[in-house]
């Protein structure tokens, strides 16, 4: 926020005829722990209340007229130990909460405001303890079940796209923060004549909720898709799209980065052609590819960044989207695991936390709602003879690794079967199933060696991830594989997970 925003927020905290649960007044009181608890306390509570922020505010007097006296509280110089007080505040918040201080002078007199982001989907703890505000007063979470109970059923209720990024814009600052003319020429509509016409049309598609006459606030859904710049929105900043290109296999020598900062709608295509531009060639691997293609296709990032913009959870702070490039893969990782389980990316109906957000990713084609795009992704991937994607999950977070191209004889055991594996799938989503010969050139593998593909094959039932279509027949040279990620859809066979 600028110091304008600043200021018309305190006047709005002003105007409050006393404290509420998601606003607590201070003059000169600056006792760290207290201010954890606090920030604790407001953050669960601007989520049970579904405010946009809580707020600590130094400098204002509580009472009548909620007058401002001033505060000699300077946050930015404030240490504990040897550790600042804003990075000591962040390291014992948990989950982290995204917080910011903002110091501004009110009729000469200087005042100090914390705006605390809602609780990100958990209640926020403070050294372990979890805290609420009960009408003025600061309590344990603990010990209020009533408002621990009705503190989670929030979480379920309201998506992170109807949150607010930025209160109380005018009309004015709104068309500097977003890139309405992107934003119309992206959904395909003729650009209004007039400002009215803009922020009329910006409120129907809910980019900016209007509060007052030239008053709006910018929805994270707005912000996080149309933005000209997400540093403009505190709480966003960190999910601006990173891309990183080091040097070898590690990540010691970084090489180049960006993070330009666009909403993910308008920043899309100069993401993917920046991408684009960094990879290396490829070798040629067969008659099929030129010498001067790139290493991955890219179609498959395309449809890998989609999906890493579009599913992400964007509950969680401190953590953005990410692409890093490495000389022998390309890893794409995006905050929060998967609703549905790496094994069945290809075959199962998608889910997404974000049906804002995917709504008009779908609208303006940059995804899609099918459930199609990792099938694409694995299609364009066995058509350049790549290694098999690698799916994984962390605790919290879910990555995808595109490997450059090597031999057959390059690959281990494991690259093998993950091959396999999503190579029966693929044929299994079409209405086909996997036979030696599909696997034979699937891997550019002589009709002579089909005793190779064999062991494929055999190394990948062995593991329980497919199984013969016809059990009578001996032969793997001709076998049919129906592949089942999860439970087998003939026989009732449960299939293990454990590689991956």
């Amino acid at each position: 926020m600028n110091d304008e925003q600043i200021k018309h927020l305190i006047g709005d905290v002003l105007a409050l005829p006393r404290e509420t649960e998601w606003v607590e007044f201070k003059v000169n009181n600056a006792d760290p722990q207290e201010i954890g608890e606090y920030l604790s306390a407001l953050s669960n509570s601007a989520a049970l209340h579904r405010k946009e922020s809580g707020y600590l505010v130094w400098g204002i007097a509580d009472g009548p007229g909620n007058h401002v006296v001033g505060t000699t509280f300077h946050p930015h110089a404030e240490k504990v130990g040897n550790e600042n007080l804003e990075g000591w505040l962040t390291r014992l918040l948990s989950p982290r909460a995204n917080f910011q201080i903002y110091e501004t002078a009110v009729d000469l007199k200087h005042v100090v405001v914390i705006c605390v982001q809602p609780a990100p989907g958990q209640p926020v703890r403070f050294g372990g303890t979890e805290y609420i505000r009960i009408g003025s007063y600061k309590k344990p979470l603990k010990d209020h079940p009533g408002k621990e109970g009705a503190l989670w059923a929030t979480f379920t209720a309201v998506p992170f796209e109807r949150g607010v990024a930025l209160t109380g814009a005018t009309s004015e600052q709104v068309l500097r923060l977003i890139d309405y003319p992107s934003m119309f020429r992206l959904l395909n509509q003729g650009l209004p004549e007039n400002r009215a016409g803009i922020i009329a049309k910006m409120v129907q598609e809910k980019v900016v909720l209007q509060k007052a006459p030239d008053r709006f606030d910018v929805t994270n859904l707005g912000a996080i898709l149309f933005a000209t710049n997400l540093a403009n929105f505190d709480r966003l900043n960190r999910k601006s799209l990173r891309v990183i290109i080091y040097k070898g296999v590690n990540r010691v020598e970084t090489l180049r980065e960006q993070q330009d900062g666009k909403g993910y709608a308008v920043g899309f295509e100069g993401a993917i052609r920046f991408i684009s531009e960094q990879l290396p060639q490829n070798e040629q691997i067969g008659e099929a590819l030129r010498k001067e293609m790139r290493m991955y296709p890219e179609l498959a990032i395309r449809e890998l960044v989609a999906n890493a913009l579009v599913h992400q959870d964007l509950n969680l702070t401190g953590t953005g989207p990410t692409v890093e490039i490495f000389a022998d893969r390309m890893e794409i990782t995006n905050p929060g695991t998967p609703l549905i389980d790496t094994l069945r990316f290809i075959d199962e109906p998608p889910q997404s936390r974000n049906e804002g957000l995917a709504g008009i990713m779908r609208r303006i084609n940059i995804c899609e709602e099918r459930g199609s795009g990792i099938d694409k992704v694995i299609w364009h991937v066995e058509n350049f003879q790549l290694p098999a994607p690698e799916f994984k999950t962390t605790h919290e977070h879910t990555r995808v690794t595109l490997f450059a191209h090597r031999k057959l004889t390059q690959m281990d055991k494991q690259d093998r079967i993950r091959a396999c594996y999503q190579h029966a799938c693929l044929l299994h989503v079409s209405g086909g199933r996997m036979t030696n010969a599909t696997l034979r050139q699937r891997f550019g593998i002589a009709d002579h060696n089909y005793a190779t593909a064999s062991r494929i094959i055999g190394e990948t039932v062995d593991q329980d991830l497919v199984r013969p279509f016809d059990s009578v027949s001996k032969s793997k040279k001709h076998i049919r594989i129906a592949e089942l990620s999860t439970v087998a859809r003939q026989g009732g066979m449960v299939l293990s997970q454990k590689m991956f």
